[in-house]
């Protein structure tokens, strides 16, 4: 049975209310085309749970309700006065839910009430956990086929390693295993106790971010004759001018750029602060080209790397496109086609040459900046390496136990229709980037590449 059959068939009034008295009922209840999610809005308040086949578990704390609604019907929500996410009521009795920092909403249908599932606790035993972590990504992940990995094979193997008295150490290595082979940064599972694994495409390298911006910038220096590099965002980002009329901008990672706020709307401000002071009109106008290099950024909010794209365009054009995986039995169906543009920014814009520096540890948010880049004019030359080859947002999934785990559910196209989920945006010119030998050497012969 399709999993909308069962949400629908399995509905109840939900429990936990004072003095032992029923909760109040949902007012709404609404169920995502993908993604496994049931959102239920109870006077003021929001609650996202998350679902497969055999469970219903609420997604972190409920969020509140922020102000009225918009014109339009749009209604945020979130904690402490922050916007994490909006709900839209549409026409037809649909509606949209948007995650502040992603790229694209997310399809809602409205169910009766709030499955019977979402209204009892779970247990919370060994088997139960694992039970749950192999239907989530039985449903929900993106990559199965494309990584030649037998699920059902998996669960064959490992289940009977588990029973009602499996240690949790024992519990996590077994999650632990089963998903190593997947070879994929978007999947991971985090323990009680902190221990936390990702996966990683075979080859990627664990290299310090510290030491290789401080080996790009000792190269800046003493090499290419820099005399000023910028920092801004903790480090995240920097910028310096190359000789011959040139500009470095380089980024670390698409998110954290306070320390006090990591929401979206704090990071985004503050990038938008970080690229006026990078893109003056001066500046702007004397650029003959310019590098961004994204070869050690980990990622974070897709909405940032539009932001920056929109930096570098006087003209909008197609960013990419993205789909989720709506089917738990079969992986080749999807929701919604989405599309994505890059609109250019209100500010200074540069629109010369671009060329971008990319690596395996080119990471989600910035392989999404990296596909967003393709269909600009001029389009910029990729030097370095492919790209880590995850694109799709993270899932963040709770388990019965207390742990988390995350994967991947979506598929991201170019415009031209091309998927490099698994593989990575190859360059235009392949040249090794943060070898040994250039490590030692002090070289960087990506950065330094004739145009």
């Amino acid at each position: 049975m399709a999993l909308a059959a069962v949400l629908v068939a399995a509905c109840a009034t939900p429990t936990g209310g004072r003095d032992g008295e029923p909760a109040a009922a949902p007012s709404e209840v609404w169920r995502s085309d993908g993604y496994g999610w049931i959102v239920a809005i109870t006077g003021n308040r929001a609650q996202t749970y998350e679902t497969t086949s055999i469970s219903c578990l609420p997604g972190g704390r409920a969020l509140d309700q922020l102000g009225q609604p918009a014109q339009d019907g749009t209604v945020r929500y979130g904690r402490q006065g922050v916007a994490l996410q909006t709900l839209h009521r549409g026409t037809e009795g649909r509606a949209t839910l948007h995650l502040l920092g992603t790229a694209a909403d997310v399809d809602l249908l409205p169910l009766p009430e709030l499955p019977a599932a979402c209204t009892r606790p779970m247990p919370d035993d060994p088997l139960t956990t694992f039970d749950v972590f192999w239907t989530t990504f039985a449903e929900h992940y993106n990559s199965f086929p494309r990584k030649r990995v037998d699920w059902a094979a998996a669960r064959a193997r490992f289940r009977p390693k588990v029973d009602s008295e499996t240690e949790p150490g024992e519990l996590y290595a077994v999650l632990r295993d089963m998903i190593t082979p997947l070879e994929d940064m978007h999947t991971s599972v985090t323990g009680a106790d902190g221990e936390e694994f990702f996966g990683a495409r075979l080859g990627t390298r664990e290299l310090s971010s510290r030491d290789l911006r401080a080996a790009v910038d000792e190269h800046l220096r003493e090499d290419l004759g820099v005399t000023e590099i910028q920092n801004f965002a903790g480090g995240a980002i920097s910028y310096a001018d190359l000789p011959g009329g040139r500009g470095y901008l380089r980024l670390t990672r698409f998110e954290r750029y306070r320390e006090d706020d990591n929401s979206y709307l704090a990071n985004q401000a503050e990038l938008d602060r970080v690229l006026d002071a990078v893109f003056t009109p001066a500046r702007v106008a004397a650029l003959r080209g310019l590098v961004v290099d994204v070869r050690n950024n980990s990622g974070g909010y897709d909405a940032l790397g539009l932001q920056l794209a929109g930096r570098l365009t006087d003209t909008p054009y197609p960013a990419f496109s993205k789909q989720p995986r709506n089917d738990p039995k079969d992986q080749t169906r999807h929701g919604r086609l989405r599309e994505v543009t890059v609109a250019p920014a209100d500010g200074p814009r540069y629109t010369g040459p671009v060329r971008l520096l990319t690596s395996e540890l080119t990471i989600s948010a910035a392989e999404a900046f990296v596909l967003a880049m393709l269909a600009r004019t001029p389009v910029p030359s990729r030097v370095g390496t492919a790209t880590q080859g995850v694109f799709a947002d993270d899932m963040t999934r709770h388990l019965p136990n207390g742990w988390t785990a995350t994967l991947g559910n979506e598929e991201y196209f170019a415009p031209d229709g091309r998927s490099f989920e698994g593989v990575g945006i190859p360059p235009t010119v392949t040249i090794p980037v943060f070898t040994d030998s250039e490590l030692e050497q002090h070289r960087d012969t990506a950065l330094d590449a004739p145009w």
